[in-house]
């Protein structure tokens, strides 16, 4: 008999959670920003689908794992958050993006950062 877990395991802090679904939604805006872009861009573009995509990826191994290895995770996923942020921002820049879904995708990936950065350093 298999069961379903409708609940994170007890060690998962909440804030996973909620940091990784933010992270799914500003990864799926960034995914769809790349193959729009021009030729001279691809390899921007491909960095920031990687980069963007490793960020709920490493979320979510993080929370399936314990101890520092947990914690060396969450690092991967706040850096690579900072990595896509800086590509995008360099897209916004050159016009390549539209303004609105890149500013959107932008402080989605900072509400990320900003949820990372408590799991790392929790107050409790």
């Amino acid at each position: 008999m298999t069961t379903t877990r409708t609940t994170p395991p007890p060690s998962t802090h909440p804030n996973t959670l909620t940091a990784h679904e933010l992270a799914l939604q500003a990864a799926g805006t960034a995914v769809a920003l790349g193959p729009r872009l021009p030729a001279p861009l691809r390899t921007v573009a491909d960095q920031l689908i990687r980069s963007a995509s490793s960020v709920p990826a490493n979320l979510a191994e993080g929370a399936g794992r314990a101890g520092r290895d947990r914690q060396h995770h969450w690092r991967i996923a706040y850096a690579s958050a900072l990595e896509a942020g800086s590509h995008l921002r360099l897209l916004l820049a050159s016009g390549a993006v539209d303004p609105g879904q890149a500013r959107q995708t932008l402080a989605l990936f900072d509400r990320v950062r900003a949820l990372t950065w408590r799991l790392l350093h929790p107050r409790w």
